[in-house]
């Protein structure tokens, strides 16, 4: 299917939606989901924003920043997940656990608000990944146009060049409890930590990364081509003092790069309590098959 008909699928399927409320990030997917929606929809799309520790500060006022210049009606509400034990115990079941409780107050919204269903902006690339965060939408019968009408990422990004979206080359971003190792306590502190480090980062002009927390070591991963930009004489002092000065004992670069979703490494994808019927899984069952022959596993996310 051509990108064009994958389009108009998206398109067709917004309109039908009735009144709508958009779970809005500002990330790329998201922002495509919500300018298709309102062109669609007019006044029967709500943006709704949950800010939260797990949500970078500057991903908000994005968020809010594009709804002001597009005319958009949004509401930002708050969300703690870390009053949750479970989900502040950080196990793999966190992604579901949190998506759970973020989505059930964007439901809560949007109710209150007269919409008639709820949206976000997950992606058929995402069908294929690790995400246990796709079941808790699918149970709150939340729906995900983009993946329903086979917008892949790459898909995505070429579609917000047409439209002119700002977002078309930003890059992947995912909250900030990734960061931390499953099994290790979410803490304040920790999360606003790596927000800072990220922050100086880009700082230095650094696009696509993340700063892995593992207690006292900061592991940065950065694209290959940004490795010797960060270890080079002069920023990686700077780079060295700063993340020294937020806490850490030692500071890292991954020499692999950036991974999306580098964290999951070792966690068992194809465990009962991560598969939905509903949602296709060929990539775990690929990484199962391949470590019990022995095989290289490919990139899980």
């Amino acid at each position: 299917m051509g990108i064009d008909e994958k389009y108009a699928r998206l398109k067709a399927g917004v309109r039908d939606a009735g009144r709508l409320a958009v779970a809005y990030s500002g990330g790329v997917d998201s922002t495509l989901l919500l300018a298709v929606a309102h062109e669609a929809l007019g006044g029967d799309v709500l943006a709704v924003t949950v800010a939260s520790p797990f949500m970078p500060q500057a991903e908000c006022g994005a968020a809010e920043a594009f709804c002001a210049v597009r005319g958009i009606p949004l509401v930002r509400i708050e969300v703690d997940p870390l009053a949750d034990d479970a989900i502040r115990a950080n196990t793999p079941e966190r992604c579901y656990q949190c998506k759970r409780a973020l989505f059930s107050a964007v439901r809560g919204v949007a109710a209150s608000e007269g919409c008639a269903s709820v949206a976000d902006g997950s992606n058929a690339d995402d069908a294929d990944d690790f995400r246990p965060g796709l079941r808790a939408l699918r149970e709150l019968g939340v729906t995900s146009p983009l993946m329903e009408a086979g917008l892949t990422k790459d898909d995505v990004r070429a579609l917000s060049r047409t439209l002119g979206l700002p977002t078309a080359d930003k890059p992947s971003m995912a909250c900030l409890a990734t960061r931390v190792p499953y099994g290790t306590a979410l803490e304040r502190e920790t999360l606003a930590r790596i927000e800072a480090a990220e922050d100086f980062l880009h700082g230095l002009g650094v696009c696509q990364l993340r700063v892995r927390d593992h207690g006292d070591v900061a592991r940065i991963e950065v694209e290959p081509g940004d490795i010797e930009r960060v270890a080079a004489s002069g920023i990686r002092e700077q780079v060295d003092a700063r993340l020294r000065e937020l806490g850490y004992a030692h500071v890292s670069v991954d020499l692999a790069g950036f991974r999306s979703g580098s964290m999951n490494a070792g966690v068992d994808v194809c465990a009962p309590a991560f598969l939905d019927n509903d949602v296709p899984v060929p990539l775990a069952r690929a990484a199962a098959a391949q470590e019990r022959t022995g095989e290289g596993a490919p990139h899980v996310s």
